[in-house]
């Protein structure tokens, strides 16, 4: 197994600075009749990621040697907590890493920690799910429709709404688990108990109250992805929103049961990316596209030929350096499929999307989204015009670099130009999508009249 720098760390000092040189002259000699980036100014990078099995394409960019071939030396290096790894991205410890969508975007508006922070590269779509205990899976169930004496899916907060009416009933909060403030999944399982009729709380900034559980019906609170289990096992939560392997890790144990996946809350939903600081991408411009070439590669390999890959993927990330749980329960759903109820295993091709349907494109609209739902939630305190929001996804989100280094890609033969969206022409705005749970349509270039659509949460110039 080769050591997380490089081939060449056991080689003395010297060697290993000449031997680098001549590969990577001989690389960059290589490409410079095809490809438009020059060398990198940076070599020796330092990444962080969490312990999801969506920090996939760091993990295959460095086995597959993609950020060797951009004359890069990766170390990988996993994080205690995502209120680490964002710190160590702003204050220089590691050059990048593998973020929840709504950290850049919140580091550059100022929740919680204020930095300017960019990405140029979407990880993933999809790859979330939502579990409840065993005990309030036997409660909602009385509730759920069945089909062949299975139950009939996507089951709806709706059905969790008595359970919920009833813990309050005898003074009992409701207390569900998610991984951060400005997660995907917390805004994933807002979005899926608004639409049951139950309120998730506010955020109040303003008057110093953070929590997000202010009129809330159910009480959300951060716990690190590998926690999960326990606390729910523990009987700390009742439920709570992750991505992989954790919720199938509820099943494993028999401790829960994961009731929906973030596929059935918003079909093909953005998830991670890789962030890096404004700061940092200025001063490395050549080595950050070389980064995003080499991760492109891996999502590519990820999804290539209907996933002929994945059963090696597993392997990798199963190993304790990358994500660490078993390889049975990771393939539980980066194969195609995903366990509910014990048993009760359905094909969900698309659970895990790294390539396809473009998503590794930095859309702004994705961007203009994550910034919605924190001003529906109250992290965004204020009213801001439409104008706001897209100013702000551009600041965050670059598709400039992005194309870029596809355009590297194609030149070089690595991959086709319908691979990718028509890159001189895209506007960075997916068609208006309809593919939620509640039907509600979104269109990102609307976002004030987007939020108006909603019962629960704030709009117009509401505040808490």
């Amino acid at each position: 197994m080769k050591s997380s720098v490089s081939l060449f760390c056991r080689t003395p000092a010297a060697i290993v600075s000449l031997l680098r040189n001549a590969c990577l002259f001989t690389l960059l000699a290589s490409n410079t009749a095809v490809a438009a980036t020059g060398a990198p100014e940076k070599e020796e990078l330092k990444f962080g990621f969490i312990k999801l099995t969506d920090m996939a394409p760091l993990a295959i960019a460095y086995e597959k040697r993609f950020f060797e071939d951009e004359g890069l030396y990766v170390t990988l290096e996993p994080q205690a907590n995502w209120k680490v790894l964002l710190d160590r991205v702003i204050d220089g410890e590691l050059d990048g890493a593998h973020m929840l969508a709504g950290q850049p975007l919140g580091a550059t508006i100022g929740f919680g920690t204020q930095a300017h922070i960019i990405t140029a590269f979407s990880m993933d779509l999809n790859g979330n799910g939502i579990t409840v205990s065993s005990k309030v899976w036997e409660e909602m169930k009385k509730n759920i429709p069945l089909e062949n004496g299975k139950p009939v899916h996507p089951i709806k907060a709706d059905y969790l709404k008595p359970v919920v009416e009833k813990y309050k009933a005898e003074g009992k909060p409701f207390n569900m688990g998610m991984v951060f403030p400005v997660s995907t999944h917390n805004y994933e399982l807002r979005y899926w108990l608004a639409a049951g009729g139950i309120n998730p709380g506010y955020y109040a900034p303003a008057k110093g109250d953070i929590s997000g559980q202010i009129k809330g019906d159910v009480l959300l609170s951060v716990t690190p992805p590998p926690q999960m289990p326990a606390t729910l096992e523990a009987g700390t939560i009742y439920g709570y929103c992750v991505g992989e392997p954790w919720n199938q890790q509820a099943v494993f144990k028999g401790i829960g049961v994961p009731v929906i996946t973030d596929y059935e809350i918003w079909k093909d939903n953005p998830e991670k990316v890789f962030g890096v600081s404004k700061a940092w991408a200025d001063k490395y411009p050549n080595t950050h596209i070389r980064v995003v070439k080499a991760l492109i590669r891996a999502a590519q390999w990820l999804d290539a030929e209907n996933n002929k890959n994945r059963p090696e993927a597993v392997k990798i990330l199963a190993r304790s350096q990358y994500v660490g749980a078993d390889a049975e329960v990771i393939a539980n759903s980066m194969t195609g499929t995903f366990e509910y109820e014990k048993g009760d295993k359905r094909l969900v091709p698309d659970f895990n999307v790294f390539f396809r349907y473009f998503a590794t494109y930095p859309y702004y609209s994705d961007a203009v989204w994550y910034l919605t739902q924190m001003r529906r939630w109250g992290q965004i305190a204020d009213y801001k015009p439409d104008s706001w929001y897209m100013e702000t996804a551009r600041k965050v989100y670059r598709p400039d670099i992005y194309a870029q280094a596809a355009k590297d890609l194609i030149a070089e033969k690595k991959l086709a130009a319908s691979d990718f969206p028509d890159l001189d022409k895209e506007s960075g705005f997916r068609a208006p999508q309809t593919q939620f749970i509640d039907n509600v349509t979104y269109d990102g270039h609307k976002p004030n009249d987007y939020l108006n659509k909603f019962s629960i949460g704030l709009k117009g110039k509401e505040k808490i």
